[in-house]
């Protein structure tokens, strides 16, 4: 038994922990399970639904194989080259791009499935005219239309409509397949007859190749005739441009005396005549002005004759200087010794005079030659440059001319360059045409299959499994979205913002019986409940509320009944109370008999105590419905039901109404306005959830508060998600039931 002490300690620990309210408690305690373990919950919920789909589809692909013939399928794999092929060597507009190579293969594959190459196998192997063909494939033909398969042969309206239905099959059973990042493709045939499944397979490649030879050979004798036709209009074209180009050089006078070509074969003109003897007209002139230049630097120096260079450099003047000098010296020591009048001084003087004299005149002689070397150099420069002047006009008129020359010129290098070009061309044609390359190799030819490929009975289930899964899958989800009841109480803060005071879990025992059990998980639950409860107000548990429903049958009248004894057994008093007066359930749990109750009270009456009666059970009474009113609404709609409550609370410490469903019915808005708030029971798996927003909508029209919900029949499997009673109730006791009906 859970004493008054207990239950205050228990307040008073939720208020220490911050005033946490049962939406807080609940958006924690009860938070939405991990999304797989929902889907596998809401799996086993309808197992028997996907075993069943799962099954038929296994029965039906078991089935579709064991009914469907034996087919073989006989592949045989080629090489395919890359080969660019090129009428002419000019490059073309287009950039070499990568993905060129793409564009090769895919119109590979796309000639792998032509019509064209269909045809041709249809031919080589007179498949139109073997009726085996037609039976490996299942096709039976009409005589009428197809011509009959003895020995009168069909017509050609009638061939013409079997090699058609032929190339039709052969199209349909025939897979191209590229093995990726390789030059490799797969050609596989598929029918009923192994043998001829592997004689199309080959056919087809050397039919392939057969038909790439041809397109070769044929592309090869195109561009033969083409190429002649264009070789002799460029022959035509190159002599003539040639023609103009000597003969507009010859009127024009313009010699070349070197031309070479560079790497794209266009002709360079190294130098003409006119160029040439301007260069070296132009170097002699240099020189010359060089000269000039110098010759006038000598002849215009400012130092006097005696100290040019000509002068040092003149060995004459040098000897004449040597003897004056020996004569001055001899003159001097001779005017040591005797007088300036002495004979011998004298002519030592007249010596000294001469020898000034003779290297005046020498000297005289050297200015002079410098001068006309001067002169000499300025009419040299002078004569040069007229000839340099002649020769500029000369090839200004060659270089004028030397437009429309290199015009020719280049017209006869392109020429030349385009005959040569489609020239190596038809030669290179000529070449492979005789050779006849293919770019595309046998690698692997087919072989006679050994065993079928279809129908495989693994590949089949396989299959039918996964499309049984599927359909499960679509089963289930269109059935969740049709089924909107709740089915765990994580959906119950997401889908209306209200607080979970708690879940109950379906049993099968009887309620009463389960509610004299303590620690039975029933109990246990129901307490969880009334202690969540008690933290919806201020003041703990409230004086007085409804329990209500959205529709009937969910468990509000097994909820009041069991939140009575769970507040009775703290030491409280309580009145349960019967307010369905329509439907009364709360005298068979209680066991008594419902002669007198609440509609006498409502109707009038106004003896309270006689028509409330004790229980057996501790701190319990109750208050039974009473005979069934013919209006219960006008009833409940008077203000006795108000004065009533009022007048109960002031005789007992809680008050617990059983009120009848709010859907349909007014009866439980009237009850909400007379107490503190109503507490919703909704069946899990029950009520859809539009229902039970609109029977809150009611409430709250009302002005009535919710201060939670409460699960109802949560059966065992959604207790796996951890809301209950594998954990919770009952621990710590050791024994007790678990919610599967099992020992704990």
């Amino acid at each position: 038994m859970v004493s008054t002490s207990e239950l205050q300690n228990e307040q008073a620990a939720a208020r220490s922990l911050g005033d946490r309210t049962p939406a807080a408690y609940d958006s924690d305690s009860y938070a939405l399970p991990p999304v797989i373990k929902q889907y596998w919950h809401t799996s086993l919920r309808w197992k028997w639904l996907i075993a069943g789909i799962i099954g038929v589809a296994l029965a039906a692909g078991l089935l579709s194989t064991l009914l469907t013939a034996p087919r073989y399928t006989a592949k045989a794999q080629i090489e395919i080259s890359r080969e660019q092929k090129k009428v002419t060597n000019v490059e073309g507009l287009e950039s070499d791009a990568a993905d060129r190579d793409i564009e090769f293969y895919e119109t590979q594959y796309a000639l792998l499935r032509s019509q064209s190459l269909t045809d041709r196998v249809v031919k080589g192997l007179n498949l139109a005219r073997r009726e085996e063909f037609f039976a490996a494939h299942g096709i039976t033909l009409d005589p009428e239309i197809f011509g009959s398969g003895g020995r009168v042969p069909p017509t050609a309206s009638q061939q013409a409509e079997r090699e058609k239905l032929a190339a039709k099959l052969l199209l349909a059973n025939i897979q191209i397949a590229p093995v990726r990042r390789s030059r490799l493709v797969n050609v596989s045939y598929t029918s009923r007859s192994a043998v001829l499944s592997a004689q199309i397979a080959n056919s087809w490649t050397q039919q392939f190749i057969g038909a790439s030879m041809d397109r070769q050979l044929s592309s090869t004798a195109d561009a033969r005739t083409f190429l002649e036709g264009r070789l002799a209009v460029l022959r035509t074209r190159l002599e003539q441009s040639e023609r103009d180009l000597v003969g507009f050089a010859s009127r024009n006078n313009i010699i070349t005396l070197g031309t070479t070509r560079d790497a794209e074969g266009k002709t360079q003109v190294q130098r003409t005549m006119a160029a040439t003897d301007l260069e070296a007209l132009n170097a002699a002139l240099n020189i010359a002005t060089a000269d000039r230049i110098a010759a006038e630097s000598r002849a215009g120096t400012s130092r006097g004759g005696e100290d040019s260079v000509e002068a040092l450099a003149n060995t004459t003047i040098a000897q004449l200087r040597q003897k004056r000098a020996e004569a001055a010296a001899e003159y001097a020591k001779m005017l040591v010794r005797f007088e300036p009048d002495y004979p011998a001084v004298k002519a030592l003087r007249g010596q000294i005079t001469a020898l000034d004299d003779s290297i005046a005149r020498e000297t005289s002689r050297v200015a002079s030659s410098r001068m006309m070397t001067y002169r000499e150099a300025v009419g040299r420069e002078a004569d040069l440059k007229r000839q340099v002047g002649g020769l500029k006009a000369r090839l200004d008129d060659e270089q004028r001319s030397s437009i429309q020359y290199n015009i020719f010129q280049r017209e006869a290098d392109t020429n030349r360059e385009l005959y040569d070009a489609l020239l190596q061309r038809y030669k290179e044609i000529g070449v492979a045409g005789m050779v006849g390359v293919n770019n595309i190799v046998i690698v692997d030819r087919a072989s006679i299959p050994d065993r079928p490929s279809a129908p495989s009975l693994a590949r089949n289930m396989a299959l039918a499994l996964v499309v049984g899964l599927g359909l499960a899958v679509i089963a289930i989800l269109a059935l969740e979205q049709i089924d909107e009841g709740v089915s765990h109480p994580g959906q119950i803060q997401q889908l209306f913002q209200l607080p979970t005071l708690g879940h109950v879990p379906l049993t099968d025992l009887e309620v009463v019986a389960s509610m004299d059990d303590p620690k039975s998980y029933f109990s246990e639950a129901y307490f969880t409940i009334r202690s969540n409860l008690a933290f919806t107000t201020d003041h703990g548990l409230p004086r007085s509320f409804i329990v209500t429903s959205t529709r009937p049958a969910e468990g509000k009248s097994t909820t009041s009944y069991a939140l009575a004894r769970i507040i009775g057994r703290t030491g409280k008093n309580v009145l349960l109370m019967d307010g369905d007066m329509r439907s009364p359930d709360v005298h068979h749990l209680i066991e008594m008999p419902n002669t007198a109750g609440l509609s006498n009270l409502l109707a009038g009456d106004d003896n309270v105590g006689a028509l409330i009666r004790p229980t057996k059970y501790k701190g319990v009474s109750v208050l039974t419905s009473g005979p069934t009113p013919p209006s219960a609404a006008e009833l409940l709609s008077s203000d006795r039901i108000k004065a009533l409550v009022a007048e109960l609370q002031t005789m007992f410490d809680h008050v617990v109404i059983d009120a009848p469903p709010i859907l349909g019915l007014s009866d439980a808005p009237l009850l909400g306005r007379a107490v503190e708030g109503a507490v919703l029971v909704i069946q899990a798996e029950g009520a859809a959830v539009r229902g039970i927003r609109a029977a809150l909508a009611r409430l709250r029209m009302g002005n009535t508060p919710v201060f939670g919900t409460v699960l109802t029949k949560l059966k065992a499997s959604e207790l796996a998600y951890g809301y209950g009673y594998g954990y919770g109730y009952g621990y710590g006791y050791g024994y007790g039931e678990r919610a599967d009906g099992q020992a704990a």
